[in-house]
């Protein structure tokens, strides 16, 4: 891998730019390349913006190379696969020229990041650092001021609402519904119905300016909204 440059995975966090960690924004301060995937044209990316002022504090700002590929939010496995394997072999030509990649992904790399996606496809091609960074739902209790899990309690994160639900529900102590936005009213219905003493609460933009926390679940359902779910058995 002489010569060649090296990828790296940055979690840059839930939103607020004082919640990068040092060593990423360490990085970002210096590597030539930042890779910032978007979900359209119109839209810019929300880990570019949180970064945007550690960016914007480099002398060679103006010289950075920032790529803005777009990642549509589809369910195509097949059509993700080519805008996967696309993004792989457009940061593939940066690392042969021998410079560094940073690829920056919203909250944490190893969960349900974008960024895993491309890290498998170069994976023993080239050198790969990855950086962790705070993810939605830890930061979404620090904002309520209350623990996730405690002692033996089994936490489980939901991605998406399925039938797995009232088995998530039966042996869960805390449950994170991560794009909460995605929810229907049926589905809430039917965790507020469980029979088992609970706290619900969910935030919206968490660490943000904008950020509101929520008794119950969000009726407005901004995307950046988490919802969590701790039972109270004894």
């Amino acid at each position: 891998m002489a010569g060649k440059g090296k990828l790296i995975g940055i979690g840059v966090g839930p939103g607020d730019t004082e919640l990068l960690t040092l060593k990423a924004a360490k990085v970002l301060k210096t590597v030539p390349v930042v890779f910032s995937p978007k979900s359209s044209k119109e839209k810019e990316s929300i880990a570019l913006s949180i970064v945007r002022p550690v960016l914007e504090e480099r002398k060679d700002y103006k010289r950075l190379m920032l790529v803005e590929p777009i990642f549509p939010m589809i369910e195509d496995k097949k059509e993700l696969e080519k805008i996967w394997n696309s993004a792989a072999e457009m940061i593939a030509q940066y690392l042969d020229s021998g410079r560094d990649v940073a690829f920056i992904t919203l909250g944490d790399t190893s969960i349900f990041s974008t960024y895993s996606y491309v890290q498998k496809r170069l994976m023993g091609r080239y050198e790969i650092e990855t950086i962790p960074g705070i993810t939605s739902f830890t930061a979404c209790a620090a904002a309520r001021n209350k623990a996730l899990v405690e002692q033996n309690d089994i936490l489980t994160i939901v991605p998406k609402i399925d039938d797995r639900l009232e088995q998530v529900l039966e042996y869960s102590d805390s449950v994170v519904l991560m794009k909460a936005s995605r929810n229907t009213s049926e589905l809430e219905e039917t965790i507020e119905a469980k029979n088992r003493p609970k706290e619900i609460y969910s935030v919206q933009n968490c660490t943000r300016e904008n950020e509101k926390i929520i008794e119950g679940f969000s009726n407005e359902k901004p995307y950046l909204t988490t919802t969590i779910i701790k039972f109270e058995d004894d």
